[in-house]
């Protein structure tokens, strides 16, 4: 299914995509990993896949008929923020997740089970949205691959990472109640190339769309308990997105690529596509989930 625009896709489109959640949301930047990212989140068990896409990049034809194509350009910066809020606002009550191309959603156990399970067991937990941490991925060998991005060599720190206590958005002297600033990965390693409002790795990326509800730019919303790592009474579930974007983009920017020979430090793993990796590192947390 293919729809010319956004406007386009709510008029003709919603009734069909936007039936029943969970709802993935693919903005793609660029043409790296398009079809192993749609791939990824389909296997996933998300119930519709909108891919937010040029016009001029392609799709492989047996994926045609299984997601819902929408003409977009991100123009930089933060152009996403107005389609994922205009798609909140069309469909309250469904769960939805995000994520730009070359990223991979992984939560607990989710070689055996479907997005769709784990989201019904955080609900009825009493909460309506998830943490899930950015870890940075990227090629072991640069020379083989100058964009940094290969899902054969893919890497990625095994330790590194951080919480700072985030401080009250509103102007108190108290910090904000269960939730935190997370870094690490090459956003912490190469911070000097990163604008310092874009070095967090965390993001609420699966959420239940309400209305008046508001993704930010710093991807957080507008409801402060949407931005909670875990409810008052014990530890949630947490996810992670494997995510080649910031990789990507270090190579690709002239002032950061030269001074970068390679990612790879002593601390650099090889990234083994399993929850279970991410779960000894204590990278996500299954909560009560078993």
């Amino acid at each position: 299914m293919r729809y010319g625009t956004l406007n386009d896709f709510l008029a003709n489109g919603r009734r069909d995509a936007l039936a029943e959640g969970p709802v993935a949301i693919i903005i793609v930047e660029d043409a790296t990993e398009v079809d192993s990212t749609a791939r990824h989140h389909l296997d996933a068990g998300f119930r519709s896949v909108l891919m937010l896409m040029p016009d001029a990049l392609e799709l492989a034809d047996d994926l045609a008929g299984r997601v819902h194509r929408i003409g977009f350009q991100t123009g930089g910066g933060d152009g996403h923020l107005d389609a994922i809020n205009r798609l909140i606002a069309s469909a309250p009550g469904l769960w939805m997740y995000y994520c730009f191309n070359a990223e991979y959603l992984f939560y607990p156990f989710c070689e055996t089970r479907t997005v769709g399970e784990m989201l019904t067991f955080h609900a009825e937990e009493r909460r309506e949205a998830m943490l899930t941490y950015v870890i940075d991925l990227y090629a072991g060998d640069l020379e083989r691959h100058p964009d940094a991005v290969s899902l054969e060599d893919a890497h990625m720190d095994r330790s590194g990472y951080y919480a700072l206590s985030r401080a009250d958005r509103y102007g108190t002297d108290h910090d904000m109640e269960r939730q935190l600033d997370f870094f690490g990965g090459l956003r912490w390693r190469y911070e000097e190339h990163i604008p310092r409002d874009r070095r967090k790795i965390d993001r609420i990326a699966l959420f239940r769309a309400k209305p008046g509800l508001e993704l930010r730019a710093d991807h957080t919303f507008n409801d402060e308990e949407y931005n909670t790592y875990s409810c008052p009474w014990h530890h949630n579930l947490t996810a992670a997105i494997a995510s080649f974007r910031t990789a990507k983009a270090l190579k690709r920017n002239p002032g950061s690529t030269f001074d970068i020979p390679t990612f790879k430090w002593y601390n650099s793993t090889p990234f083994e596509w399993h929850s279970q990796q991410l779960l000894d590192l204590g990278l996500i947390e299954p909560g009560q989930w078993f």
